[in-house]
């Protein structure tokens, strides 16, 4: 997330990231049991290579070659709530959300969102821009570090 509070810039999020992000996002990722995505993110973001399963949850089938070509890829047209629980069934309970806002609203507002990685970066100018507060509203911080202008936050359901 931008400063301002853009959650994508030109369309993804790679120019609201970081080294130091992406090598966080990549930890992160290694204690997945699968990830899941909405539609927008599998068409505007690289996912040709996964380490865990990836869950596409969309209704169209217009998908990049990157998703069609990646092994571990799982097309499913399912509303959030319910990719979750079928992705619990069949992957394991720790399901990492790395759709965008719209995704992660509805997730939250279902309350199936326990650990929110957060990441607040200096830049600004983005679209899709989110509420912070609103965001995390639901959530204590359990750890906070600063890297380079940037903040990494762990927050937890309360």
């Amino acid at each position: 997330m931008g400063a301002d509070g853009s959650t994508s810039h030109s369309g993804n999020s790679a120019a609201l990231s970081s080294v130091a992000d992406r090598a966080r996002f990549h930890e992160i990722r290694s204690h997945a049991s699968a990830i899941l995505i909405g539609g927008n993110t599998a068409r505007n973001e690289p996912y040709a290579s996964t380490p865990v399963p990836l869950i596409v949850i969309t209704s169209t089938k217009e998908l990049p070659q990157s998703i069609s070509s990646n092994p571990l890829a799982h097309i499913w047209d399912l509303d959030p709530v319910a990719a979750i629980a079928k992705a619990k069934a069949e992957f394991g309970e720790n399901i990492l959300v790395e759709g965008g806002i719209n995704l992660l609203k509805e997730l939250l507002l279902a309350n199936l969102i326990d650990i929110l990685f957060l990441t607040i970066s200096g830049k600004t100018g983005g679209e899709n821009v989110y509420d912070l507060s609103a965001l995390t509203r639901d959530f204590t911080v359990e750890s906070s570090e600063k890297i380079d202008g940037e903040t990494f936050l762990k927050l937890v359901k309360n």
